[in-house]
């Protein structure tokens, strides 16, 4: 890089008779100053090994402050960890993205980030553009305006020729994670005021429930999610724009908000799979229930050469998110071989997010990921398959522990772990509450967990999650695997 040498910035007195709020905000609007207006700057103290280390190598374009030797220089310190939440120094920003201190700065200089980051263009109108609205993308935009880039969001989706458009939040706001969870509650309540009856609840009215006061509620809960996602991007001034977003060359997005058409008719004609009758109507709308597709076909992914999977539209990704064009990254549901679940997305839009403009190297973690299906009696699990360890472990190295129990609501409850040379890779459970179950049980996978460290620890009695600390029976002894008393 063809530069001028390091400078020393100047920071001037903010001037008496004004009071200390006013004057760390006019500190704070001075630094800011400092990093948006230098390509590299270093804030620095004179006596610091690692400053002078950073300072002359990688760089030969910078403009330092050095704490110590500016009027200010304990308050400038305090001001800029609010700023970076880092109390320490070298404090290193390049091209107004927050390296972090030297051993960050050099690993980023190792990976090539670094020099990725010294040559790049400031002509765009934005650092980073999210296309879809969803978890992972509003995850990723927001973690990038929280590190100082300028970022929008195109989200637009209209699923009903009814023209009924759902709102800001993606596939988990609007008829994914929460309106499930939402109707499962619902469901359960229902099987509760059966159950109470065995516990003694009497009442003689016949009990009804109207489908409309569910759906309002659930409709007005989802609109206040909507609202907070949209008033969320606004404080991080996160520019939203409700169109759809397609590429037209590279580094370049059309945004031609579709037009909202009005319900038309349709003639459906269909047979019954129960007998020989044939289903005659006229419908506004016709909902074909059969999964999910990728919207990523028509965003012009053809144009700038972006790789998906012709039969599914999946994108394939590297181990960063990166697709094939180096600048365009996927996160979330589109990923070819990647599970499609909320936090899944959120984690990786952050992490994501943290890479490109914080100077991180972390990766999102694909493996260890706990999830739920929230059937009416709940399954939960966390790590491998039976079948999937078997396959990369090979079924000697394997242990299948199983218990089945009958928790106080009466209800069959099935619980298994496969375990790998006595630590756990995979945990399933089939019960009242699997979720919150699930939950705990990954963090502790995260950790290492062990079958003696299962044993070790003492269950809260009457659980579900209790039959874990008492698991002695395995699968290949064949032996009876029924709960015998309490």
């Amino acid at each position: 890089v063809s530069s001028p040498p390091g400078r020393r910035a100047r920071l001037s007195s903010p001037g008496t008779g004004r009071s200390s709020s006013e004057a760390r905000e006019e500190l704070r609007r001075r630094l800011l100053g400092l990093i948006e207006g230098n390509r590299v700057m270093i804030f620095s103290k004179s006596y610091c090994p690692h400053c002078t280390r950073v300072v002359w190598n990688p760089f030969n374009v910078f403009t330092y402050l050095s704490f110590y030797s500016s009027d200010d220089g304990a308050n400038v310190q305090e001001v800029l960890s609010e700023i970076t939440n880092q109390r320490t120094v070298p404090n290193i920003f390049v091209n107004k993205v927050h390296m972090g201190g030297c051993d960050r700065t050099f690993q980023a200089h190792q990976s090539g980030l670094l020099q990725k980051l010294l040559q790049e263009d400031s002509t765009y109108d934005y650092d980073l553009i999210v296309i879809g609205g969803g978890s992972g993308g509003l995850a990723c935009a927001q973690e990038a305006a929280i590190l100082g880039k300028k970022v929008m969001v195109l989200d637009f989706v209209v699923p009903s020729p009814q023209g009924t458009s759902w709102g800001l939040g993606g596939t988990c706001v609007n008829v994914g994670c929460v309106p499930k969870k939402l109707m499962h509650q619902a469901a359960l309540l229902g099987q509760a005021l059966n159950d109470s009856r065995k516990f003694g609840w009497e009442y003689g009215q016949q009990v009804k429930h109207n489908w409309e006061t569910m759906t309002e509620a659930i409709q007005n809960h989802i609109s206040s999610l909507n609202w907070g996602h949209r008033l969320s991007l606004r404080e991080k001034s996160v520019d939203y724009v409700n169109s759809y977003g397609e590429f037209v060359e590279h580094h370049r997005i059309k945004v031609q908000q579709l037009e909202k058409g009005s319900p038309g008719k349709l003639k459906v004609v269909a047979k019954s799979t129960k007998g020989p009758e044939t289903i005659e109507g006229v419908y506004n709308t016709v909902l074909l229930a059969i999964g999910r597709d990728s919207c990523t076909r028509k965003m012009g992914l053809d144009k700038i050469g972006v790789k998906i999977n012709k039969k599914t539209g999946k994108i394939p990704v590297n181990d960063v998110e990166q697709t094939n064009v180096p600048y365009v990254y996927a996160v979330g549901d589109i990923l070819e071989g990647k599970l499609e679940l909320t936090p899944v997305a959120i984690q990786a839009g952050k992490l994501l997010a943290r890479r490109l403009f914080g100077g991180s190297l972390e990766k999102c973690d694909y493996i260890n990921v706990p999830t739920t299906v929230f059937t009416p009696l709940e399954y939960g699990c966390c790590g491998l398959s039976e079948e999937k360890a078997i396959e990369v472990y090979k079924k000697e190295n394997l242990e299948v522990r199983l218990f089945l129990f009958r928790p106080l609501t009466d209800r069959a409850s099935l619980s298994y772990a496969c375990i790998l040379k006595y630590r756990v890779i995979g945990f399933h459970v089939l019960g009242p509450n699997a979720g919150e179950v699930t939950q705990g049980f990954a963090a502790a996978m995260k950790c290492g967990l062990t079958k003696q460290l299962l044993d070790d620890t003492i269950g809260i009695h009457p659980t579900c999650g209790e039959v874990f600390t008492t698991l002695e029976i395995t699968k290949s002894s064949g032996l009876d695997i029924t709960q015998k008393g309490c």
